[in-house]
Order: structure tokens, then C-alpha cells, then sequence
């Protein structure tokens, strides 16, 4: 096992249902709470629309609109993401995001981050891959929808183009049930792959974010919300305050706990051992 502190991220994605304000207000509670970083989704819309879902109706907080005219309600652009730069680092913590497409990577290379993002859903698309990889910024790559030979393809990429990365066991189910969390995929990454491995979770819970600290987890991201009932598609899938606080505890006392596998005896167990010791 690992060491190092475990790098914990609050995925706030499009959480922020399109508003600046619930996006300061996610950033400020994963600071306070202890979250390392927090991260954003980037999308052009017009791209990564699929086209046999633009132009359906859906129901929407601001009417009944094309799915592609909500997807652009939800994107957050320069002007929003100057001032999310702006407030992350008057608060002190770092944030990244995920691309989409080419154009929003190109997007996001304007903020010099220091982390990149591979969604689960883009892990299969190899174009989007290479322009990543060829960056060569760290990166933490999603593991969610894909089978094992898509992960190889992945992790060959990365490779080529020397670029650092941590490979994070993810099951993509929005809210994922403990039978399919899979947990035991960590250290067969870890073993397969010769690289730290993280963990994305999208279940309701706090505890399979512990559990996969204790399986040797390097960083934990988790989905994060204000309130799990708010209208989108992820919110069900995130946690609160309280989960976040409870996950961020359990977790740094988990390290606290682990110690660094050094055989001591210590003094209070010397005295114990003095009052019961009859030999």
C-alpha cells in the first residue's frame, strides 16, 4: 500500500445545474469540508450532443426545450470559468475538468492546470485520448463503462506519450448498488497495469469510498451536491455535507490509522505490560 496521502476530489460535474453561485457554494464546501480539489465537466454541446438525441424535448427547470438547447442551459463558458479559477484560488484549492472534446481540452489548456480528466464515457474515444496524453499532464483516467480491452488500449496511449496517470476503477451507474461496486478491480488494476490506481464512485453511501482507501486506493473522487433532490441527473448519485464531511474524516484517519507498518513498542504498552507481567 501506498504511503502517500490520498488525493480526494469532489466532483462537482454540472452539479451546479447551470448557476455560478451553486458552483461557489460546491467549491466552498469541499474546501471546508477537506477535499484536495474540485472538478468540473467541459463540453461543447453542438459536438458532443449525439445527434439522435438534439433535437427530443425534454421537461427542464426553464421549460420544455430541445435536449441540445439544455445541454447549453448546464455548460458553463470563459466568463464562468474565469470566475471559478478565480474564487478556487482566493480559497486556496486547486481545480481541474473533464473534456469532452478536443475543442473544450483546448478550452481548458488556457487555465494551466495542474490535473486532466478522462470521463468514463470518453474513454473509448481515441482522438480525445491522444490530444490528452500528448499534453502530458497528469491525468486520472475513468475506468466506467469500458471493458478490460479498452483500459489496455488506454493505459498504451498514456504510455506513449510518457504522460502520468492514475487509472481509477469506476462502475458507471448513477446510483451504482453495492453488488456491482467491484471493488477487488483496484488491486487487479494495480497488479496488471504496475500503476497507482484511484476509485470514482457514484453510489449513495460513504463507506465503499473507505473501502477502497483500504484496498489501496491513491485518490477517491466522489460526486457532490447541496441537495441530492435537486432537479439532474446526477445529484441522486452524490453526496451531501454530511457525506462529504464523514468520507473526508474516515478516509484521514484511515491514513492516520495505517501508520507505516514499523513493529513498536510503546511506552504506554510498556507500562501495561509492567502491571501484568508476574514473571
Amino acid at each position: 500500500m501506498s504511503s502517500k496521502k490520498i488525493f480526494l476530489i469532489a466532483e462537482i460535474g454540472i452539479n451546479h445545474n447551470g448557476s455560478i453561485k451553486k458552483a461557489k457554494e460546491l467549491i466552498s464546501l469541499s474546501k471546508k469540508v477537506g477535499f484536495d480539489a474540485v472538478k468540473f465537466q467541459k463540453r461543447t454541446p453542438e459536438i458532443t450532443t449525439p445527434k439522435n438525441k438534439a433535437n427530443t424535448i425534454r421537461e427542464t427547470p426553464w421549460g420544455k426545450i430541445t435536449y441540445l438547447e439544455y445541454k447549453k442551459k448546464l455548460e458553463f463558458n470563459r466568463k464562468e470559468f474565469n470566475e471559478i479559477d478565480k474564487f478556487c484560488k482566493k480559497i486556496n484549492i486547486l481545480w481541474f475538468a473533464s473534456p469532452w472534446d478536443i475543442e473544450s481540452n483546448d478550452f481548458l489548456n488556457f487555465y494551466k492546470l495542474k490535473y486532466n480528466k478522462i470521463a468514463s464515457p470518453m474513454l473509448t474515444n481515441l482522438d480525445l485520448l491522444n490530444a490528452v496524453a500528448k499534453q502530458r499532464r497528469f491525468t486520472f483516467i475513468s475506468t466506467g463503462m469500458s471493458k478490460m480491452n479498452d483500459v489496455e488500449t488506454a493505459v498504451k496511449i498514456f504510455k506513449k506519450h510518457r504522460c502520468k496517470f492514475n487509472l481509477m476503477h469506476c462502475v458507471s451507474a448513477y446510483p451504482c448498488q453495492d453488488k456491482d461496486l467491484n471493488l477487488s478491480l483496484i488491486q487487479i488494476y494495480k497488479k496488471k497495469f504496475k500503476v497507482d490506481v484511484g476509485y470514482s464512485g457514484h453510489e449513495k453511501s460513504v463507506s465503499p469510498g473507505l473501502m477502497a482507501a483500504c484496498l489501496g486506493a491513491t485518490s477517491i473522487e466522489r460526486h457532490v451536491t447541496l441537495d441530492r433532490t435537486m432537479w439532474g441527473t446526477d445529484h441522486a448519485a452524490s453526496l451531501e455535507e454530511d457525506g462529504m464531511r464523514n468520507l473526508v474524516n474516515m478516509i484521514r484517519k484511515f491514513e492516520i490509522s495505517l501508520g507505516d507498518g514499523t513493529k513498536k513498542f510503546l511506552s504506554s504498552e510498556k507500562s501495561k505490560l509492567k502491571e501484568n507481567k508476574y514473571w
